[in-house]
Formats: structure tokens, C-alpha cells, sequence
């Protein structure tokens, strides 16, 4: 790794513990995302972030137009890249994930992937998505689902592994403008 790679793990590193430990709990909406719309590789318009969301590596997140995201939520942009579409809702304690280990490595090598998230996709509570899942237009992933392959538009995944269990319809017209009280 050359020095320039080193001085960026470790301002990345930095942000991520200045945000993570502090701003993120500040009950002030406007200093949360005045820092996320520095430090994320993008924070749509009409998105809100609660308090307690954690991000690892904000330059690799890009979120949407009218993104909801809940407290308690982890998403993780160590090496390879979040996106989501818009009008986006993802629930409480929610984790995706874009790194892990090969199982099979002699070594404990690193696997993962981007996630990409279609618009108007909805991630209920708890559930966790895996490295180099794509998500599709308009699907949900119910509460405590562990989404580990791609999900079809407008398909309802729930399980562990996630598994479809219904369709949604497609005649999808809300714009979520995410922005609670203290939130």
C-alpha cells in the first residue's frame, strides 16, 4: 500500500469514527446531514438519516432521492460500493453489508461486492443484506430476512436464506421525504 493509500484509510477512518461515535447521535438533524452530504458519495435530496446509523467508509455510499434510514442501521462501504435508488425505506437495526471472508480461503481472504438497491425498495427491520446482492425495483425484504442472492423486482423476499413469498404490486406512487422530529 503506498503512503497516499494509507493517509486515505486513515482520514477515512477518522471520518467514519467522528461520525459514527459523535455527530451521528446529535439530535440535530441539519449538523448530521451537513457532514454526511461531505462525507458520503452522495446523500439525495429529501433523504433523511436518524440518529445512531452507522457508515463504514461514507465516500463509497451513494443514496437517493427521498432515502429513509432508520436508527440503528449499518451500511458498509469498506471496499466496494452502496447504492440505492430513490424513495428507498429501510427499517431499524437494518445491515448491508458489502465485505466479509471466503469461508473456503486458506488464508481468510476477503470476498464481497457492491449492493445495489432499485427505487422504491423497502428493508424492514433487522433484515441484512450480503456482499454483491442487487436488489430490484419495488421488492421487500421482511424483518429479520438474510438476503444472500439478487431479488427480482417487486418480489417479497423473507427468510434466512431469503426466499420469495409474494409479489408486490407496481403501481408504486409514493415520494417518501423522510424528516421525524428529533429524528
Amino acid at each position: 500500500m503506498s503512503s497516499g493509500s494509507h493517509w486515505r484509510a486513515w482520514a477515512g477512518s477518522m471520518l467514519a469514527l467522528i461520525y459514527n461515535s459523535g455527530v451521528s447521535h446529535l439530535p440535530s438533524r441539519t449538523l448530521r446531514h451537513g457532514f454526511l452530504r461531505l462525507w458520503l458519495g452522495r446523500l439525495g435530496k429529501r433523504s433523511g438519516v436518524q440518529r445512531g446509523v452507522r457508515f463504514l467508509n461514507g465516500r463509497k455510499i451513494h443514496l437517493g432521492d427521498g432515502n429513509a434510514i432508520n436508527f440503528g442501521t449499518i451500511i458498509d462501504g469498506r471496499m466496494y460500493r452502496v447504492t440505492t435508488g430513490s424513495d428507498v425505506s429501510i427499517g431499524p437495526e437494518a445491515t448491508i453489508l458489502t465485505l466479509g471472508h471466503d469461508p473456503q480461503s486458506p488464508d481468510f481472504a476477503d470476498k464481497g461486492g457492491d449492493v445495489t438497491i432499485g427505487d422504491r425498495v423497502w428493508i424492514a427491520y433487522r433484515a441484512v443484506i450480503l456482499p454483491g446482492v442487487t436488489i430490484g425495483e419495488g421488492a421487500v425484504v421482511a424483518a429479520g430476512a438474510v438476503v444472500s442472492r439478487d431479488v427480482a423486482p417487486y418480489t417479497i423476499v423473507a427468510g434466512n436464506p431469503a426466499e420469495p413469498v409474494g409479489t408486490r404490486g407496481r403501481d408504486l406512487a409514493y415520494r417518501l421525504d423522510y424528516s421525524p422530529w428529533l429524528g
